[in-house]
C-alpha cells in the first residue's frame, strides 16, 4: 500500500506538531489496526496517527505507518514501516520494512533476527542477520541521521574519528553488517520511531541507547545503535556533547 502511493496522488496536513501527515499513512496504520484487531483483539494498540487503543492482555503494538513521512512527501524512497510489541518483559518484537528496497528485517526476544528480501517476504526464504565484528571505532562506517538538527560540536567530534555516511537504511543497514554505527541526533524522535529498535539490535548481536548512554526507550529520544563492540567508544566519543541546535532560530535567520 505505501509504494503504490509513494507513486500515486495523496493529499497531505500538518498536525498540531507540525509535523507531516498523508492520506497514505493513515490508511497503511489502519490496515495493520485492522489485521491486529483481527489476530490479537485483547492487545493494545498504539499508532502514530491514530493514537492509544487500550486492550484486556497487558500487551500492546507499536504502529508507525510511514517512519520517514518527509522523505515520503519528497519522493525519496528511504521511508520504512515500523511495529514493535511489547508485553511484561518489555520489547518483544520488532519489524522494519523497506518496501521499495524490498528488505524487511524482524526479530523476537530469544529467536534472533532475520532478513526477508523480495515482494513477499517469509522466514522460508530469510536469512540471519548479524552486525559487523570492528573492534576499532577509527573509521566505523556510521550513518548520521536528521544532520540538519546536530550541534556543530556533535558533528565535528564524530566527523574527526568515523566516517559519517548519510542514513540509507539506518538500523537495517545496521544489522545487516553494512553500517557499524547509526546516530541519531537533532529534534527527538518519537517513542513509535525507536520502538522496534531494542529487539532488532539486540538480536543481531548489537547494542542500542540514546547518546548518553540511557535505555532508547527512556532516554532523549537520540539514538546511538552500533555492534556492541563499539558503544562504549562511541558514548566517550559523545559525553557532555549537545545532541540537539535550535532549528527554528537558524531557519529564521536568529
Amino acid at each position: 500500500m505505501s509504494v503504490k502511493g509513494f507513486f500515486g496522488d495523496w493529499h497531505s496536513r500538518r498536525k498540531e506538531d507540525g509535523s507531516e501527515v498523508t492520506e497514505v499513512d493513515e490508511a497503511v496504520e489502519e490496515l495493520i489496526r485492522a489485521g491486529l484487531g483481527r489476530r490479537a483483539p485483547g492487545d493494545g494498540v498504539f499508532g502514530e496517527e491514530g493514537g492509544v487503543t487500550s486492550g484486556t492482555s497487558g500487551r500492546r503494538w507499536i504502529i508507525d505507518p510511514i517512519n520517514g513521512t518527509s522523505y515520503f512527501t519528497r519522493r525519496v524512497p528511504l521511508f520504512s514501516n515500523d511495529l514493535a510489541y511489547e508485553d511484561e518483559h518489555g520489547p518483544a518484537i520488532g519489524v522494519i520494512n523497506l518496501p521499495l528496497s524490498q528488505q524487511m528485517v524482524v526479530a523476537g526476544r530469544g529467536l534472533g533476527c532475520w532478513v526477508l528480501p523480495g515482494p513477499e517476504p517469509d522466514l522460508q526464504s530469510g536469512y540471519r542477520a548479524r552486525v559487523t565484528e570492528r573492534a576499532g571505532i577509527r573509521a566505523a562506517r556510521t550513518q548520521m541521521h536528521n544532520p540538519v538538527g546536530w550541534p556543530e560540536e556533535l558533528l565535528i567530534a564524530l566527523h574527526r574519528q568515523v566516517f559519517l555516511l548519510p542514513s540509507t537504511g539506518g538500523i537495517v543497514d545496521l544489522v545487516t553488517g553494512r553500517a557499524d554505527a547509526v546516530v541519531v541526533a537533532g529534534p527527538p524522535m518519537g517513542y513509535e520511531d525507536v520502538a522496534p529498535m531494542p529487539v532488532i539490535v539486540t538480536e543481531a548481536g548489537g547494542r542500542v541507547t540514546d547518546l548518553s548512554g540511557t535505555s532508547v526507550l527512556e532516554g532523549d529520544m537520540t539514538v546511538l545503535a552500533t555492534n556492541g563492540r563499539l558503544h562504549d567508544a562511541f558514548l566517550h566519543l559523545v559525553e557532555g556533547l549537545p545532541h540537539s541546535r535550535d532549528l527554528h532560530a537558524f531557519d529564521s535567520g536568529d
